[in-house]
This record gives structure tokens, C-alpha cells and sequence, in this order.
């Protein structure tokens, strides 16, 4: 049995190309948070007025951010090692994707329209972490088939 796919040697073959699909759609997520996560800390100066923020303060905020990024890709590194076997972490990262979506939707319901650079920032975390649950929902089910 092979330890990732749970299959028997001769179906391995048959399998490989979903698991290699599948950890291709969750290597491309954790890139753009690993991306987002190291611009956010090498230039914050760069974003925090995206975020209507500045000086000290902003690039405080937008450094936390990069940590959180840092923090969210951990179910998801363990979902690309083994995305079958690890179909908890898989889940989990699928689910953190979703609330991320709503969170962001919500967020941007209750920012006034005159908070236009803000707005756009969310729109383009709404752009991002959507792309991201797409590609997390790929994965998932590239390893149920």
C-alpha cells in the first residue's frame, strides 16, 4: 500500500496525477501566503496605506499580518506533504479559507464607500483568499476520487 493514496502498487500509477493535482493547488496557496507573508515583512511601509494606516503604527499592523499569514500556511504545509493522509489538515485549511471569504465580506459590508484604497484592499483579500478556497476545494476533492 502505498502510504499517501492508501492504494495498492499497481493503482499507484493510476492515482499519482490527483495527488500530484492536488498538492499543486495547495503549493500554489502556500506560495502567495508565504509571497504575502514576506512582502508584508520586508516593506509594511508599502501596504500600510492600503490599509489606511502610516508610520509606526501601520507597519506594526501590517508585520502582524505577515505573522498571521506565517501562522495560517502550517495546515496547509501538511496538506501539501500528504494530501490524503492528511485530509484533516486539508479540511482545516479549506475551512480557514472560508472564513477568511466571509470575514472579508463582512468586513467590506460595514466600510463606507469614501474609504475607497481601503475597500480595495479587501476586495483584493477577497480576490486572493477566494482563488485560494477554489484551489484548496480542487485539492480536496482531486484526493476523494
Amino acid at each position: 500500500m502505498d502510504a499517501d493514496s492508501g492504494t495498492a502498487p499497481e493503482q499507484k500509477t493510476k492515482t499519482d496525477w490527483r495527488q500530484w493535482g492536488a498538492r499543486l493547488c495547495i503549493a500554489v496557496v502556500v506560495a502567495w501566503n508565504l509571497a504575502a507573508a514576506l512582502t508584508f515583512w520586508l516593506a509594511p511601509g508599502v501596504y500600510a496605506p492600503g490599509f489606511e494606516l502610516g508610520g509606526v503604527p501601520g507597519e506594526v499592523a501590517v508585520r502582524g499580518v505577515a505573522v498571521l499569514f506565517l501562522m495560517w500556511n502550517i495546515p496547509y504545509l501538511f496538506a501539501l506533504a500528504a494530501p490524503r493522509r492528511n485530509a484533516v489538515s486539508l479540511v482545516e485549511a479549506i475551512l480557514m479559507q472560508l472564513i477568511g471569504v466571509a470575514g472579508e465580506y463582512l468586513i467590506l459590508a460595514g466600510v463606507a464607500a469614501d474609504h475607497g484604497i481601503l475597500r480595495g484592499a479587501l476586495l483584493r483579500f477577497i480576490l486572493f483568499d477566494s482563488t485560494g478556497l477554489g484551489l484548496l476545494a480542487i485539492a480536496f476533492v482531486l484526493t476523494r476520487i
